[in-house]
This record gives C-alpha cells, sequence and structure tokens, in this order.
C-alpha cells in the first residue's frame, strides 16, 4: 500500500476491452510528509476518487485483487480514499481540514 494525491485524469477512447469501465487517475506517491514522492503513476479507480483527493493504492499483483480490477490488466489500482494519517501521534494530513 502506498500513499498518493490525485492530480489528474487519464482519457482513453481506444484501449483494450478489458479496461472498459474503468476510470484512469494520474497520482503523485507522497512521502510520510505528504510531499511528491516518486514518478507519478496512472492507476485504475476503484473508489470513486477524485482530483486532489489523498488515496491508497496498490501496484503490481496486488492491484488485481479488488472486484473492479479482478482479472484485468492493471498494475496500479486506487483501492481507498484516506481521511486522515498520523505518525508517531502527529496528524500529517486531515482530509476535513484540507478542504
Amino acid at each position: 500500500m502506498l500513499l498518493a494525491r490525485v492530480i489528474g485524469t487519464v482519457v482513453a477512447s481506444v484501449k483494450s476491452e478489458r479496461t472498459d469501465g474503468l476510470k484512469m487517475l494520474i497520482i503523485q506517491p507522497l512521502d510520510l510528509e505528504g510531499k511528491p514522492a516518486g514518478n507519478y503513476v496512472v492507476a485504475f479507480d476503484a473508489v470513486g476518487a477524485g482530483e486532489g483527493e489523498v488515496v491508497l493504492y496498490a501496484s503490481g499483483s496486488s492491484a488485481r485483487q479488488t472486484p473492479a480490477t479482478d482479472n484485468r490488466p492493471a498494475d496500479a489500482t486506487i483501492f481507498a480514499i484516506v481521511d486522515t494519517w498520523d505518525v508517531a501521534g502527529t496528524i500529517k494530513y486531515d482530509k476535513s481540514a484540507a478542504s
């Protein structure tokens, strides 16, 4: 599981039938301080995430373990929208305060 922020969308009118019905989002991985960490990732969205939200995503074979991506060619899948996170008792992110 990895933390990321949704920063955009991808639209592909020509694609594999196996990906029909799946929304693709561009996400920026985050470190524990909420700062960008690593390269951008295109991930399938299994939970209805939107731009600006902080999410949890899985990559590799774990990305194909949601009902939306089962047996589909997924390498990264968003499976949760983060409400809060804290590190050693310090709140690093609170969705209600970020709005």
